[in-house]
């Protein structure tokens, strides 16, 4: 990887990744044969480029178009792309989703039986730390000394600046990922030596990672661009308080400790800011939500995709085109085919208490049956069909750029997600709300979805993990909400095929936590594996 860090981070990320990261970041190529450690930065454009590679980690999977010459070896760069492995952990595992493929071991997330040998998760591993390979090497090569020795102009060395904060945040968005799904990791900073002989990364503790990271979120929020005041796509000082957000909702499950007041500190924070609830939940995800400016003004920070510039078997292709099977026709979506993959279970189905109304129950039924017999028969659960690749402009439905990969952005954090949390920490005890706000911060999606409101009341834990279902399906977030509310694998809460049979059974704890992958832990003597894998 130290070999060949530079031309990884350098090749074949000028326009391929234009709309992939931002339209700031587009840059023209450096000729591979003239890349070497030492000349690389010598162009000044080559600190835009590398940033735009770590932007384009999250949404790509390889260096080529369409994920050629991937990133994380062993696996196929569609498969290893960053969005696709983390929405496989995070809803395959779940109620929220299960597939019919029988590509390796895909169907053990939502059987919950996967091992420490299991391809995917070694993929999603690999992928957070690759990552944060990269952003370690930019803020290496990006320090004031180094600017100046290059005779950087000042004008390239004031937006290298928010460079460095923005590559600080990715770094912290990955660690929080692996706190996430791993706990316990390795842990490596651009202090730490690359390549060098006999260094084995430590390993750190869930507790200490949990300080780093809100310890660099904290260090980095007041230096970075306001809110919405960055380029649409590019981390501002929202998204870095959203992650610390997830981080305090959660802390109980990573530390053990509560912090729902610190939760609530910065969804105050982020609601008070210029972001808000968009009028319109469904254009949330169609194919322009990046253009869209009642729109863009909920997502707080999305991976972007454009079918013209950045062409990726994952991301939003995948979510899209797997859901689409049965007697679904692709060009309803915007798209030229579906691929059979994903669906729903009953239980999530039924989650929704007014189906016909609702316009977030976005369910394909014709053709399809509520329960799954047949995990791999695609018609067997109902498909959810909630991002798709088309617009409504003027009463005229518009399709993507290319018909094979969307142009759907994916809103990895949301406005809708900061409210549901506001009221959450409140019920929890957190101090810094009211119920009478919290209220009407759910009224509020409620209203917007079209259906009942509710009253004070009705402000349950539970109902409020039946609503983030509702509202974040399919966005990534459900593993870590049931696992919060102690619903994910001990526990009498069960779903279909949960533990590989169809009535559905409580698993082991262990299962709270993925493995390291077995590779890892034999290479690394520092490495301790998580428990009873």
């Amino acid at each position: 990887m130290k070999k060949l860090l530079y031309i990884i981070a350098l090749m074949g990320v000028t326009t391929l990744i234009f709309n992939a990261c931002t339209k700031d970041l587009e840059t023209t190529p450096i000729d591979p044969d003239e890349i070497t450690s030492a000349s690389v930065f010598e162009d000044p454009a080559a600190y835009t480029n590398f940033m735009a590679k770590c932007y384009a980690g999250l949404a790509l999977g390889g260096q080529d178009g369409q994920d050629g010459r991937p990133d994380v070896a062993g696996i196929d760069g569609g498969f290893s792309q960053y969005l696709r492995l983390y929405w496989n952990h995070q809803e395959l595992s779940t109620d929220e989703a299960i597939i019919s493929w029988d590509d390796a071991t895909i169907k053990d997330f939502h059987y919950q039986q996967w091992g420490s040998g299991d391809t995917f998760i070694a993929a999603m591993y690999y992928r957070l730390f690759y990552q944060i390979s990269m952003t370690n090497e930019f803020l290496r090569q990006t320090t004031d000394a180094l600017l100046s020795e290059r005779g950087v102009p000042d004008d390239i060395k004031a937006e290298v600046q928010f460079y460095r904060l923005e590559a600080r945040f990715l770094r912290a968005l990955s660690y929080w990922h692996a706190l996430d799904l791993f706990g316990s990791v390795p842990f490596v900073t651009e202090a730490d030596p690359v390549g060098e002989a006999g260094f084995y990364p430590k390993q750190i503790t869930k507790a200490d990672l949990f300080t780093y990271i809100e310890s660099e979120l904290m260090a980095i929020e007041g230096g970075m661009k306001d809110p919405r005041s960055n380029e649409y796509g590019r981390a501002d000082k929202a998204a870095a308080w959203m992650v610390l957000a997830k981080l305090y909702m959660n802390a109980e499950v990573y530390i053990g400790e509560p912090k729902y007041t610190e939760c609530l500190t910065y969804c105050n924070k982020i609601i008070n800011s210029s972001y808000t609830l968009a009028p319109s939940f469904q254009q949330v995800f169609w194919a322009n939500n990046d253009q869209v400016i009642e729109t863009m003004q909920e997502i707080i920070f999305p991976i972007r995709y454009s079918g013209e510039h950045s062409q990726t078997w994952g991301g939003t292709t995948f979510i899209i085109h797997a859901g689409i099977g049965g007697d679904m026709v692709g060009s309803d979506y915007g798209v030229d085919d579906g691929w059979g993959g994903t669906r729903v279970t009953p239980e999530f189905y039924n989650k929704f208490d007014d189906v016909d109304n609702d316009v977030r129950a976005t369910f394909f039924t014709e053709g399809q049956s509520l329960s799954i017999e047949n995990v791999g028969d695609f018609t067997n659960g109902y498909a959810y069909p909630k991002f798709v690749n088309y617009s409504m402009v003027n009463g005229e439905k518009v399709n993507g750029y290319s018909l094979t990969f969307p142009d759907t952005d994916f809103p990895m954090f949301r406005v809708a997600d900061v409210y549901l949390m506001y009221a959450e920490a409140v019920v929890r005890g957190g101090a810094g709300g009211s119920l009478a706000e919290a209220t009407s911060f759910v009224n509020q999606l409620r209203a917007r979805a079209n259906v009942n409101t509710i009253n004070e009341s009705d402000l349950t834990l539970d109902w409020i993990l039946d609503e983030r279902s509702r509202e974040l399906a399919w966005e990534c977030h459900r593993r870590t909400d049931l696992i919060r509310f102690e619903r994910f694998s001990q526990s009498s809460y069960v779903w279909e095929w949960k533990g590989n049979t169809q009535q559905g059974r409580s698993t082991s704890l262990k299962y709270n936590l993925y493995p390291l992958p077995e590779s890892d832990v034999n290479a690394n003597p520092n490495l301790n594996q998580n428990p009873d894998y």
